[in-house]
């Protein structure tokens, strides 16, 4: 086949990659340094790496099932032995992690080839990617509007080109934000699916989710079958082939019951753009043959922001119980505010959030004993310019910045309460020729049935051949 050229590689997606480097058709250190390559065009406009790419890339299997795909980890986890890490924050500084996160050994055993770190907000606690140590993430798409947080950085470099596929979590939205800013898919996997993060995953309350953002959707189907499995003490050792998910992405779900609806919890407003991409994709599925009916579950917006409290307080209290605790002086101001709510939260402050949580959860539940699927915007808006989510504001507690952000993604965070899967997908683009994701939510488990559908979109509204403006090849 002769060497790979630059565009060639952006043309592939991870299994394409994967396959040709299978079939010998190129080397997978041939593959690295395109992928090198690429990574530095991208992150020159965009701003996406913490530090320079790791050299030599993160030790991996060479026959694991994406073995030589090119692959790059947030800085808020999964943490890799070695690698320092800084959580966005000015105020951590020799941070090395000791030890590979369980998930970071399952990025490992797939064969995926770590070269760098990306960005994240503060803590990882906003939907905009422009922490003050890093400055903005830009979005490929047009560089003075924001990526989306908290993987904004991933999400950046993906839809350049530059990686097929990237590291993300999500404790309200963070993966699928993105996603829907920058055009990508992004899964958010039920809850247990997938080892949560090591920083505050095991104290976050079930709110925090890891995965990845992709172009594709079997690219999203082969990594779940690759990393997803529950924390067993065995070590565990990816599949060599596909399985339960790339296979049965492929298989007609049959005609579905359908709810769709446009209309946030909370006061927040829809932009007209996002709403008509929501209706566009419900007329699809009913043109493929499902059954769709404009309805939602009916739960209290506030529950939402008490329970995502949770999350807030689980980082704070992970950042309180490091061995040194961060100088205020370098915090922005809501991270700030986030350590002293942490030090006067209560037990019965706990109490009352879980009990929100319950509420939100069985509500959601309940409307699931009745509908496969549930259609909504991503996010309220279109991507936002920097600055117009400012974490360094004073004058927000945790809760007034919560429903801060909760008004540009107001639709993604229900679930991160209550444990369901739900995946955005590029469906559309603005006039102004920005992204708009459209969200699909499945009963707790059924990955497998959000993948179908998304396979289906993907094939009757394919966003495959859309490039941004900056674009690596």
């Amino acid at each position: 086949m002769g060497p790979l050229e630059l565009h060639e590689y952006t043309g592939l997606d991870a299994v394409g990659l994967s396959e040709l480097i299978r079939a010998g058709e190129v080397t997978a250190t041939e593959v690295e340094a395109v992928a090198r390559v690429a990574i530095a065009q991208a992150d020159a406009d965009l701003g996406a790496l913490t530090v320079p790419m790791f050299d030599p890339a993160l030790d991996h299997r060479s026959d694991g099932p994406l073995a030589g795909v090119p692959f790059v980890i947030k800085d808020s986890g999964p943490f890799a032995k070695g690698v320092p890490f800084t959580l966005g924050s000015r105020s951590i500084r020799g941070a090395v992690a000791g030890v590979d996160h369980e998930l970071m050994s399952r990025f490992r055993s797939a064969g995926l080839v770590a070269l760098g770190q990306t960005t994240a907000p503060e803590f990882g606690l906003n939907f905009a990617t422009e922490s003050v140590r890093y400055g903005p993430t830009r979005n490929p798409w047009a560089l003075d509007w924001g990526t989306g947080g908290s993987s904004g950085g991933s999400a950046a470099l993906v839809a350049a080109g530059a990686v097929p596929l990237a590291h993300g979590n999500d404790g309200a939205g963070s993966l699928r934000v993105p996603a829907s800013c920058c055009g990508l898919v992004g899964l958010k996997p039920s809850r247990g699916r997938i080892p949560c993060g090591p920083l505050v995953g095991e104290a976050g309350f079930g709110h925090i989710y890891e995965f990845a953002l992709t172009r594709t959707i079997r690219d999203t189907a082969h990594l779940l079958d690759a990393v997803a499995a529950p924390t067993v003490g065995e070590k565990y050792t990816a599949p060599a082939q596909s399985g339960r998910y790339a296979d049965t992405m492929r298989v007609d779900p049959g005609r579905l019951r359908v709810a769709l609806t446009t209309e946030p919890w909370g006061g927040s407003s829809v932009e007209t753009q996002v709403s008509a991409a929501t209706v566009a994709a419900g007329t699809i599925l009913e043109w493929i043959g499902h059954t769709v009916t404009e309805t939602r579950p009916h739960f209290d917006a506030e529950d939402v922001v008490e329970a995502s409290t949770l999350t807030a307080i689980a980082t704070g209290a992970a950042i309180l119980r490091a061995p040194r605790r961060p100088d205020p002086a370098l915090l922005e101001a809501v991270s700030r505010t986030v350590l002293q709510e942490t030090q006067a939260f209560t037990a019965l402050d706990v109490a009352a959030a879980l009990g929100a949580q319950h509420r939100v959860t069985r509500s959601i539940g309940l409307f699931f004993t009745r509908f496969d699927l549930l259609v909504t915007p991503t996010v309220a808006w279109l991507p936002v310019p920097h600055g117009t989510l400012d974490y360094d504001d004073p004058r927000h507690s945790v809760r007034s910045w919560l429903r801060r952000i909760f008004e540009f993604g107001p639709f993604t965070a229900p679930f991160n309460v209550s444990g369901n899967p739900a995946i955005s997908l590029p469906l559309a683009l603005s006039r102004e020729g920005l992204p708009i994701g459209v969200q699909l939510v499945a009963a707790t488990g059924r990955e497998d049935l959000l993948l179908q559908v998304a396979a289906q979109l993907e094939q009757a509204a394919p966003w495959k051949d859309r490039q941004p403006s900056i674009f690596v090849d």
